[in-house]
């Protein structure tokens, strides 16, 4: 995850969602890629068939959280095609791929010898320097930490130095040194986000798909793992999907069609006794359920352990 460069492009919207290709945006998807994107506004503006379309016609790959650095690939009139390196994916060594608009990036200096400061609430005000709010930014956004007191933490960010309050941060020694969690911190971080509606491509607090849950349950618990769910099943250790006696919280649950046989198609968090917690589907959201006598029941096809410690 370390940049080494003087400088680099980072996210400088709260969160923006990375494109297939710029021809794949409709006229719904306004504000989406508004100068200023508004996640909800975009949601609301969508009917159930246009949301599901953002599936359907491979439109939306992933999302980007405020501060995150990308490496620019290509830059076409609007857009800029890019990869996002802290995102790991078989689709590129060196990270996500995909397109996004340039006015949601911003070049800023490297900060490579910082601490970060990671939000740790399910979402954390951006304050200017003046106290005035800058921009609410999503659960796990991670920024170059300059100095802190017992109420407050100085960030660099993409609009200069800035504030959050520290009862919403941790601060961690590097993004990929976030201090490890068990299983049960897994669920217990994934509960807080109960009711929050399914979001396709979705990586932070203003809406998940079910592998961005899951990737950033495991990120905020110090456990790095792909962004989509294909890659995730190959990742971790490999528990016998048969024996549900030797399943562990905060084990990942995948499901493929065909009882299992066919494609993969989603992931859940072992919630323990038989349930998981997870994002279920466009119009749906993240709830906690029983596998027993459900279609997932019949489906799952992989079992995978990343926590290194047993949960009691």
């Amino acid at each position: 995850m370390a940049q080494t460069q003087s400088t680099i492009w980072a996210c400088r919207v709260p969160v923006t969602s990375v494109w297939t290709h710029p021809d794949k945006v409709r006229e719904v998807d306004a504000h989406g890629i508004a100068d200023t994107p508004d996640i909800n506004k975009w949601r609301e503006a969508m009917n159930q068939q246009q949301t599901k379309d953002l599936t359907l016609g491979n439109r939306l790959q992933t999302q980007l959280l405020y501060g995150e650095p990308v490496l620019i690939e290509e830059i076409d009139g609007a857009w800029a095609k890019i990869i996002a390196p802290w995102q790991p994916s078989h689709k590129d060594e060196r990270g996500y791929p995909g397109w996004v608009p340039i006015a949601h990036l911003k070049e800023i200096d490297s900060r490579p010898d910082r601490s970060y400061a990671r939000v740790s609430a399910d979402k954390a005000q951006l304050w200017t320097p003046d106290r005035r709010p800058l921009a609410p930014i999503p659960f796990n956004s991670l920024l170059p930490a300059k100095d802190a007191d017992e109420t407050r933490v100085q960030v660099y960010t993409p609009d200069g130095d800035a504030y959050i309050e520290a009862k919403h941060i941790e601060l961690v020694p590097s993004p990929d040194q976030i201090p490890l969690g068990s299983g049960q911190s897994i669920v217990n971080t994934a509960e807080r986000f109960l009711g929050l509606q399914y979001f396709w491509g979705g990586m932070s607090s203003f809406g998940y798909d079910c592998s961005g849950f899951s990737h950033h349950m495991l990120k905020a618990n110090g456990l790095y793992i792909s962004r989509d769910a294909g890659d995730q099943s190959t990742e971790g250790v490999e528990i016998d999907r048969l024996d549900e006696a030797a399943w562990q919280i905060g084990d990942l649950l995948f499901f493929a069609y065909e009882e299992g046989k066919g494609r993969l198609h989603h992931v859940g968090i072992y919630y323990g006794s038989g349930m998981m917690i997870h994002s279920p589907t466009s119009g749906k959201a993240i709830e906690i359920t029983r596998l027993e006598g459900t279609v997932y029941d019949k489906e799952l096809c992989a079992v995978r352990r990343f926590t290194q410690e047993e949960t009691t």
